[in-house]
């Protein structure tokens, strides 16, 4: 059943989100997201929910985060019973602009109503050039556990084409600077196959992550959204769309450097060097258990209830501010809709796709691609196999429908 509406009212509260909530499993680990809708400026590849100082309209971060305190609380009010919170991912947008205080504040918030677990996992993404050595000693002193840099790459030409407006260098010195302020657990992102980006390039990029000390990689492939600045100068043919045989090679590539390196994926885009320095917060979405998003646009699953902000920040705060939840929209997922999922998600991670959960024609297509070389067995999972996560989406495709 998926419920749209035009103005978040509060029946959608009392309907599928407080239903959903009403009767939680307090042993499926909870988590939330927290969105920071603020950037300095817009890079030409993104379509985040992303606002920069000109977009806001009557909104500021000081509505913002009176508009986030007041959703935590309803979130904490409707949850029963209570949750600890195991994961907290703040992502944006560039959290980063808001300084240690402003994030200080943001965990301060979540604290008044909500308990901790003892090993809580607390990340923040940073913009390199928003950070200091304050900046991280501070988060650290806050309760912060993880950070999380955008780096994208170490060429200039290739951030350039990517609106990126740091410079090469300073993702590496953000990277140790955390680390020295006393962070086990930092992550540099990179994106790969953007137009103009050579193997030595990626090769230049990846000495540079190697060299930064960080316990966590994860490499995206380049995708161009609609409605991009980066879209319309391909649609010009300014420069040309990402090359899919490109960014398989480029794709392994990162794999064996970071193998070779000590790294292991343990999912298709993200390695780490240990399971200690995988992130949680994010197989928490893969294995599909709790979070509530809060912030505009974040999304939200409860108990099988999926469910989604308005977008602009100005109309979050007010619709909270009227006493209401600020739902776009919610659908509640069906016994098929989560197989689905199931598959599609676990698939990718390196633990697999667990044979229990496929009926005979799922289990059928599964072996005919472990005779195919894209899936392997393990003891009770269907695991892809280097050649199977360069073709991911296919593999899932084949197990589910053939």
């Amino acid at each position: 059943m998926k419920v749209d509406i035009e103005t978040p009212a509060p029946e959608l509260a009392a309907g599928l989100i407080s239903r959903a909530c009403a009767d939680v499993d307090p042993e499926v680990p909870f988590g939330l997201y927290l969105h920071v809708p603020f950037c300095a400026t817009r890079c030409g590849y993104c379509d985040f929910n992303t606002y920069t100082a000109g977009e806001l309209g009557s909104s500021s971060p000081e509505s913002w985060q009176e508009a986030v305190a007041a959703e935590l609380e309803s979130a904490a009010r409707l949850l029963q019973p209570a949750r600890k919170v195991s994961t907290i991912f703040v992502g944006g947008g560039t959290p980063s602009l808001l300084g240690a205080a402003g994030l200080t504040r943001l965990l301060d918030a979540v604290r008044a109503e909500f308990d901790l677990a003892d090993d809580a996992e607390v990340t923040t993404e940073s913009n390199p050039e928003s950070t200091s050595p304050e900046f991280f000693a501070d988060l650290r002193e806050a309760g912060y556990t993880r950070i999380s840099l955008g780096m994208q790459s170490a060429a200039q030409h290739v951030l350039r084409v990517l609106d990126r407006v740091h410079t090469p260098g300073r993702a590496v010195a953000a990277a140790r600077e955390a680390r020295e302020a006393g962070f086990e657990h930092v992550n540099l992102d990179l994106i790969y196959g953007t137009p103009g980006e050579s193997d030595a390039d990626l090769h230049a990029s990846l000495d540079a992550v190697l060299s930064a000390g960080v316990d966590h990689v994860s490499a995206y492939a380049l995708i161009v959204e609609d409605g991009t600045a980066l879209a319309r100068r391909i649609r010009r043919g300014e420069m040309p769309a990402p090359d899919d045989d490109v960014l398989a090679d480029r794709y392994q590539i990162l794999d064996d450097r970071l193998s070779a390196d000590g790294f292991g994926w343990y999912e298709v885009s993200n390695w780490a060097r240990d399971d200690a320095a995988a992130c949680r917060h994010n197989l928490a979405y893969w294995h599909s258990h709790d979070w509530w998003g809060v912030g505009p646009g974040a999304h939200s699953h409860v108990n099988g209830v999926r469910w989604w902000n308005v977008k602009h920040p100005a109309r979050y705060a007010k619709t909270l501010a009227e006493g209401a939840l600020p739902a776009a929209s919610a659908e509640e997922l069906g016994a098929e809709d989560r197989h689905v999922e199931a598959v599609m998600l676990t698939t990718r991670c390196r633990t697999g796709l667990p044979m229990g959960i496929l009926d005979d024609a799922e289990r059928a297509n599964a072996e005919k691609l472990c005779a195919d070389g894209l899936l392997e067995r393990a003891e009770t999972a269907y695991v892809l196999t280097d050649a199977g996560r360069l073709l991911a989406d296919g593999v899932i495709r084949r197990v589910l429908w053939g």
